[in-house]
């Protein structure tokens, strides 16, 4: 017995074996301090929005995204710690901590060899808001303290138990929480103290410009022992180095400060044994006058510390958000080493190492490394490889900077491929007409290109997906994008927070570093000749974008002429480059933006959703509305670039059209819970349309849509958490097949690829408002033009619920399948994923037939 419309019976699994794999993870970093940490087991840990996303820096990808928390990620922490080196030896299992701004701590395991993660615990809740710092150290092979910071001036001590085994359980215990009063710390670190391993020294820093230096032990008794001053604004960033010796009995300890009042101090705290009460009382005789000198005294355990100011460098030139000690090396012996090395990082866009110089001990700036960007905000944090042969800095735009000592006989340190993505919500995506590459937009204001680089040395190796371009770099959020027909098919056309749509051409360049990316054979090289523009200027005001011509230097022939603001209109350092390797942070930022090419004027609103005809040759667009007028969808004809027509139906925002494979229909979707088919046809007079039906689908919002490619059934998905499968009927109504069954949560994006055309069978990719997606198998229910469908005939499975771990943390803004080739032999299908949560997916999905 077949199931009615209205009800389609379907259980995870039903539709045959499937399985899908993550391919590619594209996701900026969040832009807070504190956020990144670059652990011994050698991946990188950092936040991109809810989640928590660990990188290969020898691989240059994200390897996996951590879902769990429910706000922005703004620290983690590594356990062992890179200053940790007798305890990571022979390590199988490394521990990371993430802090979010709901207060939030998580523990998470991974085993190194494998690469396996797990989520270990939810830390008991101790703070009120954002979590700001973490700072630990383990104090044996099995037992880690650590402290955490919150804006809601609390400090916690924990202690974390962990058993080395891979199958080891982790327990985390709170030992003590201090209050710090009105003006919370923002950075902690946290260190053994020399020979004295059962007591630990704490140095916290934040809005009251001191250093205030803590004594405690294993129990996570903490008392108060003295306050550093000098710095004359916010604390951002300490660091202990490991117990240095000077001389060959002494042990100093040193600590690194910086703050946003652009300066570095080193601060050195000699050691020295406390004997008898007698020798007590005549050091404490010379305090006053020693203190005064050089700084404060305190005693911890048996041993008295002097603390003394041994540096102050300067040489940013704005706040320094980050200093970090060179990670220790093992020597002979199983002792550790402290390289005398410092890294700090600025909001100056650079990077520096410091170091004493070998006559005179002065501490100097030894290298310096930084960033062009159109941002005027620089780095947020900057880290040491376990190693020491690469520095790591990250961004204000979401973005990692790499360099790596390759010198041999002197220091030469150079670029390196990290990660990019975007930090912001991705609003839309959309495959390459020749679904070579991903275009993905984003209320970041950016469109990037992604696409998988192959190796020219060797063509059998892996294959990394990039980033290979940015066509657009805007002045405000960009909403929706669609590929339209262009020279070699490479021109969008997108739509931002503003009234206008704007069209971009692919540049000579960009058609010349895709050939390099894809290996592409040279015959698509003919089409070369034709391409005028080598690439495009940045606007001032991030609007529009002058084309930079093959020809000659000048932007365009009226870049002469008297007009005034013109002259100043674009900033004259971009430099269309093609690439031959893939481009860094800052060649994506200057060299590969597109010219644009036309505005298209109308809309009343913002622009909110944006879609193109399977030809390329017509353009409908829709903008935010709150009445009738508003939300009409505009028709705009690609060459002409005139409006061609202008349909009414919607009261409501339109959220998503898409046209019929046949470009017979034009579907849309609304907030007003409608859906509206048109009807769409070319003359040589230009465009006629008219509405063949317009019905309410749904109780809540509907979100998305999508058509079967063989036919004219389609699917909406709404905020009512169901998917409802239709079809047009008699060219004049349309008739509902199936409902599926019930979603966990909204729906917000759908996409329909067809697998056999005889069947009329294929897979629907649902994507939900908390992120997770599945694939269900849908046939039959022909519908045909002029037939009437049978929806007893159609039959809809759930054939995969894809791992929370391969998935978005919070909203699916869009799916989107790769056309397949006819003469790729690939097996699997690609499905492209964008989200709330910053991230551009894409996965492999292999059908087992």
């Amino acid at each position: 017995m077949s199931p009615a419309a209205g009800e389609v019976a379907g259980a995870p699994g039903e539709g045959g074996g499937v399985e899908a794999q993550r391919v590619f993870i594209g996701a900026g970093c969040n832009r807070v301090v504190n956020n990144v940490s670059w652990g011994a087991c050698g991946l990188v840990a950092f936040g991109a929005q809810n989640a928590v996303a660990l990188f290969s820096p020898q691989r240059g990808e994200i390897v996996t995204t951590l879902p769990g928390h429910k706000a922005p990620v703004n620290c983690t922490l590594w356990l062992p710690t890179k200053k940790d080196v007798l305890q990571v030896r022979g390590r199988e299992t490394y521990y990371l901590l993430s802090g979010s701004a709901d207060g939030a701590i998580m523990a998470w395991k991974i085993g190194s060899g494998k690469g396996d993660w797990s989520h270990v615990l939810k830390l008991p809740v101790m703070h009120k808001k954002g979590i700001t710092c973490l700072a630990g150290r383990m104090v044996s092979d099995t037992i880690a303290i650590f402290a955490s910071t919150s804006s809601d001036g609390i400090v916690v001590f924990w202690e974390m138990a962990i058993e080395p085994t891979p199958g080891g359980s982790c327990k985390v215990s709170c030992l003590h929480t201090l209050s710090v009063g009105s003006k919370p710390m923002v950075s902690l670190s946290l260190a053994v103290l020399p020979e004295q391993g059962s007591h630990l020294i704490l140095a916290m820093g934040g809005l009251d410009h001191k250093i205030h230096i803590y004594c405690g032990d294993r129990s996570g008794k903490f008392i108060k022992a003295c306050e550093l001053k000098g710095h004359s604004d916010w604390i951002r960033s300490l660091d202990f180095s490991i117990p240095v010796t000077i001389s060959s009995e002494k042990h100093n300890l040193f600590l690194v400060s910086s703050s946003q009042d652009r300066t570095i101090r080193i601060w050195k705290m000699d050691s020295e044994a406390v004997s008898s009460g007698s020798t007590a009382q005549l050091r404490k005789a010379n305090i006053e006058m020693t203190s005064y000198i050089e700084g404060p005294l305190f005693v911890a355990g048996n041993t008295s510390y002097q603390v003394s100011l041994e540096s102050l460098l300067v040489g940013h030139e704005d706040w320094v958000y980050s200093v970090e000690w060179q990670p220790p090396t093992l020597l002979p012996g199983n002792e550790a080493h402290q390289v005398m090395s410092i890294l700090s990082a600025s909001m100056d866009k650079m990077m520096m190492i410091w170091r004493p110089e070998k006559n005179t001990g002065l501490w100097i700036n030894s290298v310096t490394v930084g960033e062009l960007s159109h941002s005027a905000l620089g780095f947020y944090g900057g880290h040491w490889q376990p190693d020491g042969k690469s520095i790591l800095a990250h961004g204000y735009g979401g973005s990692f900077h790499m360099w790596r000592d390759v010198g041999l006989d002197s220091e030469n340190w150079q670029p390196q491929i990290v990660p990019s993505g975007h930090f912001a919500p991705v609003s839309d995506l959309t495959w390459a007409r020749s679904g070579q590459y991903l275009l993905s937009v984003s209320h970041d204001q950016t469109t990037r290109i992604f696409a998988p680089w192959r190796n020219q040395v060797n063509p059998g190796d892996m294959i990394y997906w990039r980033e290979i371009a940015r066509p657009q770099i805007h002045g405000h959020d960009i909403n929706c994008v669609a590929f339209i027909q262009g020279s070699g098919n490479h021109r969008f056309v997108s739509g931002a927070d503003e009234k206008v749509s704007r069209v971009f051409e692919a540049p000579l360049s960009f058609l010349k570093t895709l050939q390099q990316a894809t290996l592409l054979k040279p015959d698509i090289s003919d089409d070369f000749d034709n391409v005028q523009v080598l690439g495009a200027n940045m606007s001032a005001l991030g609007l529009s974008q002058k084309p930079i011509y093959t020809h000659g230097v000048k932007e365009s022939p009226s870049s002469n002429s008297s007009d005034g603001p013109d002259s100043m209109e674009t900033i004259p350092d971009a430099v269309p480059t093609v690439f031959t390797k893939p481009p860094v942070e800052d060649q994506l930022a200057w060299n590969t933006l597109w010219p644009e090419s036309h505005k298209l004027y109308g809309h009343g609103n913002e622009l909110f959703s944006i879609c193109c005809d399977y030809e390329g040759k017509l353009v409908a667009s829709s903008c935010k509305a709150q009445s009738a007028p508003v939300a009409e969808i505009w028709l705009w004809e690609v060459g002409t670039w005139k409006a061609v027509g202008r349909l009414q139906s919607h009261n409501l925002t339109v959220t998503q059209m898409e046209f019929s494979r046949d470009n017979a229909f034009l579907l849309s979707v609304s907030r007003d819970r409608h859906l509206s088919i048109f009807s769409i046809r070319k003359t040589k007079e230009g465009v006629e349309h008219h509405l063949v039906t317009k019905h309410e689908a749904h109780k809540r919002i509907i979100w998305a849509c999508s058509w079967n490619p063989f036919g004219y059934e389609f699917a909406t998905g709404s905020r009512d958490k169901t998917v409802k499968i239709w079809c047009v009927q008699d060219a004049s109504s349309v008739k509902l097949l199936a409902t599926l069954p019930q979603f966990r949560d909204s729906v917000t994006a759908l996409a329909w690829m067809g697998r056999d055309r005889a069947s009329n069978a294929g897979i629907l990719a649902v994507g939900m408002d908390d992120g997770l997606i599945e694939l269900w198998s849908v046939s039959g229910g022909r519908a045909s033009a002029g037939s009437t469908p049978d929806s007893s005939l159609l039959s809809a499975a759930c054939m995969l619920q894809f791992d929370p771990l391969l998935c978005h943390v919070s909203t699916v803004h869009r799916l989107r399948w790769q056309e397949p080739d006819s003469s790729d032999e690939k097996s699997a299908l690609e499905l492209a994923s964008c989200g709330a949560d910053h991230c551009v997916r894409v996965f492999d999905v292999h059908c087992r037939t």
